[in-house]
């Protein structure tokens, strides 16, 4: 991975500025599965993030996180469980990282914890250096056994002292401070780090932090919050990339991106012009809200006529959306040396008028509807849904839209519920096998996609959901005390599609699923006699003593 990054540095700006292109929404062609393999140098590996597995909450010095104080909240989390010790990841790192071994993954995507090195969430009041020493420790083990960190920088735990003290995201001293943060990482970390991620999904801490409050800090600032939050992190965003572009860079030869979520938004009725138009707004105001201003220096034209209407039209001087002065939007052009891209399912968009006398709201300001085919499977969360070729669409609509630029795909993955103890998770090696092999078609299509990472290496705490819902390829007994690891079958499907770079033949991937099924046999029986075992012992807070069987996912 290292060899070229020089080089593709230079190409990394060159792209970000490149012409647009326009995207063909009547070219929908869905083909059949092909056999082929990646490009020599592909990279394959899995992600997690530092609140959803460390647990620790509280151990070493660390600082409490908006989503340690968020959690404690009555209510705010299904079954009012935390991610106080979740996997325990901070005591397992040398397990874990077996486990990587053994799937023989290139890579794997982590995130640090900003409180858990600068407690206060400001370097200029203390350093705990126990934590600094656990990521270099993690870092090192990595390294030794030869998989590439990519780290990301924020994954959503704001240290809390900065929310109670300035308002987190809403107030603009944010950028400084996390450039602060960032540039004590590149300096403690860069000389073995070259992959940087300044921000996971800011979609998600803006909407669900600021105007929804489905997630921390759970505040309910409607039609404005989640803009200004979204204001501040692409700036934070462009500020890193420039600390690490003047200070770093000629030292260190690492790179600095951004992993942006989305959903792929398919007109109902391609034939129709307001449907096209629609399903690009949603994708617009999604991804669009934080690529463009990074790939051309400003927000897109729609989400600043839209906004700028309504906003008008419900009495205000001013527009919701924020503006960027003409040198900030100098300055956040062509701040990408990569895109990471994050994504998991498909929705049907269609043209719906939202008067602006129901108030200001975010998704009122898109005028659509969001519509799923009752036939897509649908094994987990109740927002995903598993539609394979709009992943190949997205990444389609991302080399026209921004000049094909190198993309690592930072999030791909499915969930099941937390009451299906089956290891034999057939859906989970059906979607990996689907939306990778519409991967495998987009860069045949000439998307210039890199790597993939499989979210997530292990089951770990989903947010406002708890642990209700699992998506990793290794099954985490949250009730025993240890937190054991046993290999869901995916493990086996995920490390053969690793071995052999993608599907080199229809007769070997066949085999695949069977050879992994028999082998989780083996882990399940495992698991119940480890439940038998520990059927007297405590309880993991919340989860029922019972464990139905699998057709009652």
């Amino acid at each position: 991975m290292r060899r070229c990054l020089e080089l593709c540095h230079v190409f990394a700006l060159v792209l970000c500025m490149s012409a647009r292109e326009d995207f063909d929404w009547a070219k929908t062609e869905r083909t059949s599965f092909y056999y082929g393999t990646f490009p020599t140098g592909f990279t394959w590996g899995a992600g997690s993030s530092a609140y959803q597995t460390e647990g620790a909450w509280n151990v070493d010095g660390k600082g409490m996180s908006i989503w340690d104080a968020f959690s404690h909240k009555k209510g705010k989390i299904f079954q009012n469980e935390t991610g106080d010790s979740s996997c325990d990841g901070y005591y397992k790192c040398k397990d874990d990282i077996n486990l990587m071994k053994d799937m023989k993954l290139n890579h794997y995507r982590f995130s640090i914890s900003w409180p858990r090195i600068l407690p206060s969430g400001i370097k200029g009041e203390y350093v705990n250096e126990k934590g600094i020493k656990y990521y270099n420790d993690l870092i090192n083990m990595l390294l030794e056994n030869k998989i590439t960190p990519i780290v990301t920088l924020y994954h959503w735990d704001l240290p809390q002292a900065l929310q109670d003290k300035y308002g987190g995201w809403q107030n603009v001293s944010m950028v400084k401070y996390f450039n602060d943060f960032a540039n004590l990482c590149f300096e403690r970390f860069g000389s073995r780090v070259k992959y940087w991620i300044t921000f996971n999904n800011p979609w998600s801490i803006a909407v669900e932090g600021y105007e929804t409050g489905e997630h921390a800090p759970g505040l309910k600032m409607k039609g404005m919050g989640a803009y200004r939050a979204a204001h501040h992190i692409i700036k934070a965003h462009a500020k890193v990339w420039h600390t690490y572009d003047k200070g770093w860079r000629s030292k260190q030869k690492g790179l600095v991106g951004i992993s942006l979520t989305a959903d792929w938004g398919e007109p109902v009725d391609a034939s129709n012009q307001k449907d096209i138009e629609a399903a690009e707004r949603y994708i617009q105001f999604y991804l669009g809200w934080f690529a463009t201003p990074i790939f051309r220096g400003d927000y897109p034209q729609v989400m600043k006529e839209y906004i700028g209407r309504k906003s008008g039209q419900q009495g205000l001087g001013a527009s919701r959306l924020p503006v960027f002065s003409a040198q900030e939007k100098s300055d956040i052009r062509g701040t990408c040396d990569f895109l990471g891209l994050g994504h998991f399912t498909t929705r049907y968009v269609t043209q719906k008028n939202y008067p602006s006398s129901i108030g200001d709201s975010y998704f009122a300001d898109r005028d659509l509807a969001e519509l799923v085919d009752p036939k897509w499977p649908d094994p987990g969360s109740e927002w995903l849904y598993s539609v394979p070729w709009g992943f190949r669409r997205m990444l389609n609509f991302v080399k026209s839209q921004y000049g094909n630029p190198m993309i690592y795909v930072t999030e791909n993955g499915v969930s099941e519920k937390t009451l299906c103890t089956d290891l034999c998770d057939d859906w989970r090696m059906q979607y990996f096998k689907d939306y990778i092999n519409e991967m495998l078609k987009a860069v045949r299509d000439g998307v210039n996609v890199k790597g993939y990472t499989a979210w997530s290496l292990l089951d770990n705490f989903e947010w406002d959901v708890g642990y209700s819902e699992r998506f990793g390829l290794y099954y985490v007994d949250f009730r025993n005390k240890n937190k054991p690891r046993y290999p869901k079958a995916s493990v086996q499907y995920y490390k053969r599609i690793i071995s052999s770079n993608g599907f080199p033949s229809q007769r070997e991937v066949e085999s695949w699923k069977r050879k992994a099924i028999e082998t989780c046999s083996s882990s399940n029986q495992l698991l119940a006699a480890a439940r038998r075992k520990s059927q007297g012992g405590q309880e993991h807070s919340g989860l029922q003593k019972t464990w139905p069987v699998h057709d009652e996912v």
